[in-house]
């Protein structure tokens, strides 16, 4: 099975599929703790004091557990993909778009839920998905989620918006200030729009585009191209440039909203889910097939995973938690990255990021790796494969 699914995810190298040894056996058995643990994170999962001291869940879990953590901080999928691949991480956060290739490539192990304390306590629309599931088997565990915003500089951009279009349209009065993220997986985004605004292409799955849907959304990009001022490929390098107002509308996650926010001298912004709905993110944490430190990474999923680290990465990052006791801990949702709280009747950041709502939850496109199989069902027609959205998206930037 595993070399069809390679085929229908466009990967034309040949993946080195990894035998667990030893280290890998020993993820059956619960032992002692290791005393390290290599950690590749989102940013913002892994807080180590190092961007703000405030904010540092990495320090207690070392004292905790015995086991010092090193962190790798990712900026995106494909890095993320790539890095794992190395077998220097014991434990990754990962989105859609790379886990499945990551569980197919041999780089992940099933997850062992008897060793997962708060397995039980995690959102149970978020498990058995495609993204962290395979053939039966958890690979990974439910972190946290939200959506793909729009982001705009409420100064500049009048009235608020409410469509993908003030950045899709070709006439849009912010051209030249508006940006998007440096991701093939943002060929989601234009075709979840065109999934509203040109219903005849017949799009129901951002993420399963037969040729001709996908060189409609192609085309849209190539169109927008003209208009961008900056792709992003980093968290901060978008927040700079909503701080400076060198951009001011486009594509974002809430974390970048809040890194603004907190910065007195930046202008204010805004997010929305447009009326064409949102492409989104569902990570989950995965263990190395051959993990060096199998113990130390399930300490650290548990770690990571309890009701008071969820509440104070959801709120720290901007995303609902996965675990929902830390819906009972999480504040104010003014609260996020030192910002003051100012209006005490802003609603509790599970309320505001619809933690417990799995109607909201399954309205959102998530990331997942597109491939030759169409993920909406179809089997008339052939889907265009990942490794080809990498090569359009190259097109797409020198177009």
């Amino acid at each position: 099975m595993r070399p069809q699914l390679l085929a229908a995810l466009g990967l034309t190298v040949v993946l080195a599929v990894v035998t667990a040894g030893p280290a890998g056996a020993s993820l059956a058995a619960q032992g002692k703790n290791e005393g390290k643990v290599s950690i590749l994170a989102w940013p913002g999962y892994a807080e180590d004091g190092s961007t703000d001291k405030a904010y540092d869940w990495v320090a207690p879990f070392e004292k905790k557990t015995g086991c010092k953590a090193s962190v790798k901080v990712f900026n995106t999928s494909d890095e993320a993909f790539q890095l794992f691949q190395t077998g220097q991480y014991d434990v990754g956060s990962f989105s859609g778009d790379s886990a499945l290739r990551s569980i197919v490539n041999g780089d992940t192990a099933p997850i062992k839920l008897n060793r997962v304390k708060s397995y039980d306590d995690l959102a149970a629309f978020m498990k058995d998905q495609i993204w962290n599931s395979y053939k039966g088997k958890t690979y990974g565990v439910p972190h946290g989620w939200g959506a793909n915003v729009l982001l705009w500089n409420e100064d500049a951009v009048t009235p608020a918006p409410t469509s993908w279009s003030v950045v899709f349209d070709k006439s849009s009065p912010y051209s030249g200030k508006i940006t998007a993220p440096d991701n093939p997986i943002y060929i989601a985004d234009a075709a979840l729009y065109l999934s509203k605004t040109q219903p005849d292409l017949g799009i129901t799955n951002p993420y399963a585009l037969d040729k001709t849907q996908f060189d409609a959304a192609v085309a849209l990009l190539k169109q927008q191209k003209a208009n961008i001022g900056e792709y992003w490929d980093t968290s901060t390098k978008e927040q700079e440039a909503f701080t400076k107002a060198s951009s001011v509308v486009g594509a974002a996650w809430e974390y970048q909203a809040n890194l603004v926010r907190a910065d007195r001298a930046a202008p204010p912004v805004g997010t929305t889910i447009p009326a064409e709905g949102a492409t989104a993110w569902s990570d989950n944490w995965f263990v190395r097939s051959d993990a060096k430190h199998p113990n130390c990474a399930y300490a650290w999923i548990n770690w990571v995973t309890s009701p008071k680290v969820q509440s104070q990465v959801a709120e720290y990052f901007g995303e609902a938690p996965a675990n929902l006791n830390a819906c009972k801990l999480t504040s104010d949702g003014g609260a996020h990255l030192g910002v003051p709280i100012t209006d005490q009747s802003a609603p509790n950041n599970c309320t505001a990021y619809h933690a417990e709502d799995p109607t909201f939850y399954e309205q959102l496109s998530y990331w997942v790796t597109p491939t030759t199989k169409c993920l909406d069902g179809r089997t008339n027609v052939k889907c265009v494969a990942y490794k080809d959205w990498l090569k359009a998206w190259d097109e797409i930037k020198a177009s």
